[in-house]
């Protein structure tokens, strides 16, 4: 994403926040970012197409910080996992996105609450297939009732406590303390046998979602940030971070991954290879090779 548009959605996100989603004008955007309505509408073809690019920059952040805890460690490490959860937590609260996320949920705008619900889904897959990490297969059948229960244990906790203006618990304690009362209840219901959603109802939930195989993903994202680390100090950076982060967005977010766009902005980052250490352009090349290889292979 080029630096200009990434200032609007920072100025609309201050404006959302100060003055709430519905009371922001697009001329109040458009005032306070000092771009044309021309530009604007070449950015966005609506306010809500720029509420839902602010969302989604904001939970590829999550999701890029939350992988980033999971390299090169245990997935069954629970630590890591709650350190994973908090890092949401905090991320949203810093972003104040509750307050966006109820603004939604109690309009009328059936597109941006349609687009919640696709996140809310994801959100829970990504707890379901955390858990399968965490707990392992054997409890798989019960996992996706434990993963809508950990969901609504934590989001209560914090909900009364920030109520409360319980101070003297942190959002780590309430963290720890959700994931050690998820534990006893998978243990709970896997000796009873009981269950209420088959986790296939995930696949009629998002017959879009990629299912990624969990080792690419991570060697994925490795790659990535290792290639973006190089360019801290390149004058091209902003140009170089929009293709590697297209990549990323194509590989695992699209529900058809467009080979042929992904090969070209490959191409164009080995143009420049002295910004980037050989091996490292290599191995992304070699992964995306494979990636397509399973793919047609599978087919």
């Amino acid at each position: 994403m080029n630096t200009r548009k990434q200032h609007v959605i920072d100025i609309a996100h201050q404006l959302f926040i100060e003055k709430g989603f519905q009371a922001t004008s697009i001329q109040d955007i458009l005032d306070y970012s000092g771009i044309s309505k021309g530009t604007f509408y070449n950015y966005f073809s609506s306010k809500n197409e720029l509420l839902i690019a602010l969302f989604t920059t904001l939970f590829k952040k999550i999701e890029k910080g939350q992988e980033d805890l999971l390299i090169g460690q245990d997935p069954k490490n629970i630590e890591i996992f709650i350190k994973q959860i908090q890092y949401q937590y905090e991320t949203n609260r810093a972003n104040k996105l509750l307050s966006l996320f109820d603004e939604v949920f109690y309009s009328n705008d059936e597109e941006l609450k349609q687009f919640l619900k696709r996140c809310h889904m994801k959100s829970i897959r990504w707890l379901y297939e955390r858990f399968i990490d965490i707990f392992g297969e054997s409890k798989k059948p019960y996992l996706l009732d434990c993963a809508i229960m950990f969901r609504g244990i934590l989001q209560n906790n914090q909900k009364y406590n920030s109520a409360a203006n319980n101070s003297n618990v942190s959002i780590h304690d309430i963290v720890r303390y959700s994931v050690n009362r998820t534990i006893k209840m998978v243990e709970e219901v896997a000796e009873t046998g009981e269950q209420l959603l088959p986790p296939e109802l995930l696949d009629s939930w998002m017959p879009n979602c990629k299912k990624t195989n969990k080792d690419f993903q991570q060697k994925l994202y490795h790659s990535i940030s290792t290639l973006k680390k190089s360019l801290i100090h390149n004058e091209d950076q902003a140009k170089y971070i929009e293709l590697l982060d297209f990549i990323l967005e194509e590989l695992l977010h699209s529900k058809d991954s467009r080979k042929f766009l992904i090969e070209m902005a490959i191409q164009s980052l080995k143009s420049e290879e002295g910004s980037f250490e050989k091996k490292e352009l290599q191995q992304l090349e070699q992964l995306v090779a494979n990636y397509f290889k399973q793919i047609e292979e599978a087919d």
